[in-house]
């Protein structure tokens, strides 16, 4: 992106730079959206999908669905427009040979290594059947942008979480008992498909700053990605220091600008581990089980949580934030280093809480 005169954010400059601050835990990002009073332009809606196909893979149709929602929203603060391309989370397992299974809300990648001891090595082949599906969006998206919006690429995840979409979670829990070793071969080989996925992407997404978008909504003057481990829910810390911890470290070291996915409180046992002993992680990211039935990122109980994190030295994301929580999360925790999602019933209103939280700046 290179030229953003058609950008669909006002004052895009200031709040880049404000996400700058952020990642160097100096500064505050809200991202608060609305309905806009009036729409950046006038886009046809092309209705429902027709096929299951057509909603996660077809190019055209969801290029031009999500095109008319970002042209219907108000990007505050330091929220920006971006058309996201993912389709499941961990795409790369997909390219790495599981087949896809599609509903109309989600995607699952089946396991496809039956035979530890037979399956070849793992590598990211470009003539991937899901890979060449992907890519197609990500051109079409990136030729319909034109400066109006971000693209933002897959969630292609790493480590343990993919190798658990190949495997099977259940038998890769045994795996990382009986056969060790194969583990971790197989964790570095997804780590070296990983890097290979991103640049692939990272070079068609990439903008005039140098740097990209990706989901969780973060936006970085360099390669930026989130990372995770959503299996590390399964086993101690003693497990992630051997399987997980190492890849994670290399991620974190070639990327410029990473943030932690740190889904619910039974991955809160590793959060030690993150804030001591993977220095190049700056940010993390915390989704309460609950987030969605009252105890978002906005409740009480997890001020405690994000005062650790920001004494550790990560900068803190808190999403699923009620908007009338933001003011007084603010005032428990402070603005530095606070990264705050959230959403206004009306653009009115999110104008009003943008003013409020200045304060805190």
């Amino acid at each position: 992106m290179t030229d953003t005169s058609r950008f669909w954010k006002e004052n895009w400059d200031q709040a880049r730079a404000n996400h700058i601050k952020w990642w160097n835990h100096q500064g505050l990002v809200l991202w608060i959206t609305a309905p806009k009073d009036k729409p950046w332009e006038e886009l046809s809606d092309p209705g429902p999908a027709t096929s299951l196909e057509q909603q996660w893979y077809d190019p055209a149709w969801r290029t031009k669905k999500i095109s008319y929602q970002l042209s219907r929203i108000y990007f505050g603060a330091e929220s920006f427009p971006q058309l996201s391309t993912w389709t499941g989370a961990g795409d790369l397992a997909a390219f790495l040979g599981s087949s896809v299974e599609m509903s109309s809300t989600t995607l699952w990648f089946n396991p496809c290594i039956t035979d530890p001891d037979t399956h070849p090595p793992l590598k990211f082949e470009r003539n991937n059947a899901v890979l060449r599906k992907v890519t197609a969006l990500v051109d079409e998206a990136v030729r319909q942008s034109r400066g109006r919006y971000y693209v933002s690429p897959p969630d292609i995840v790493e480590n343990i979480d993919i190798l658990a979409s190949l495997r099977g979670s259940e038998t890769l829990l045994c795996d990382m008992i009986e056969r060790p070793e194969w583990v971790e071969r197989k964790v570095a080989e997804i780590n070296r498909a990983f890097f290979e996925a991103f640049d692939l992407f990272f070079a068609k997404i990439k903008d005039a700053h140098g740097g990209n978008t990706f989901v969780f909504n973060i936006w970085g003057p360099g390669r930026t990605c989130k990372v995770q481990c959503d299996a590390s829910s399964m086993f101690s810390p003693a497990m992630y220091r051997r399987f997980v911890l190492r890849s994670l470290r290399e991620q974190c070291r070639w990327l410029d600008y990473s943030l932690y996915h740190l889904d619910g409180e039974t991955t809160l046992q590793h959060l030690d581990i993150l804030l001591n002993e993977i220095p190049e992680l700056r940010a993390i990211e915390w989704t309460p089980m609950l987030c969605y039935i009252g105890e978002g990122g906005g409740h009480p109980k997890w001020y405690d949580l994000y005062r650790r994190i920001l004494k550790g030295g990560k900068s803190v994301q808190a999403v699923t934030v009620d908007y009338d929580q933001v003011i007084p999360l603010l005032d428990a925790v402070g603005g530095k280093g606070m990264y705050i999602s959230t959403s206004a019933p009306t653009e009115d209103a999110a104008r009003k809480l943008e003013d409020r939280v200045n304060a805190y700046r």
